[in-house]
């Protein structure tokens, strides 16, 4: 059964990354699924707080991934709205990203259907009046772990 949490507010989005990230110690993949604007940069940014960055947070829509390092730990942020082909994914060597001591987040994960593995977790980001709604659905075991312990971190 999926999450869903209404969040208001910059802060407060951050925040909710932050408590993601609880439950995304162990690596995997995560899309992030919204429209332009609905807060997924500022969702992973309160991901890389939460394990411990404190640099700047940009988004990768340019440059495609931004990576970080924590020691053993690689989180990869990609941003793949400017994506022409999914093919481009394999001349960057996207395969070399995915690994049993890495997190992916994906933005626009779309844009590389047939080349991007199968996610753990689906994030969706929809307006709300004022906020956004966001929705955390498990694919695959690895995402059932996840989002237990990351329903054990909010509040409801």
């Amino acid at each position: 059964m999926p999450l869903e949490k209404e969040i208001y507010g910059e802060d407060a989005m951050t925040a909710f990354g932050a408590a993601l990230s609880i439950g995304l110690k162990s690596g995997g993949v995560v899309y992030l699924d919204g429209d332009l604007g609905m807060g997924k940069t500022t969702l992973v940014r309160g991901v890389l707080r939460g394990l411990g960055y404190e640099g700047p947070v940009k988004s990768p829509t340019y440059t495609l991934v931004e990576p970080y390092e924590f020691g053993d730990f690689e989180v990869f942020h990609f941003d793949l709205y400017r994506l022409k082909d999914p093919e481009e994914l394999e001349y960057m060597g996207i395969r070399d990203y995915f690994t049993a001591q890495g997190l992916c987040l994906i933005e626009w994960a779309e844009m590389g259907d047939g080349v991007l593995p199968e996610p753990d977790l689906v994030v969706s980001l929809n307006r709300v009046t004022d906020g956004r709604c966001v929705s955390i659905a498990a694919h695959s075991q690895t995402g059932e772990k996840a989002l237990a312990m990351i329903k054990g971190t909010i509040p409801a």
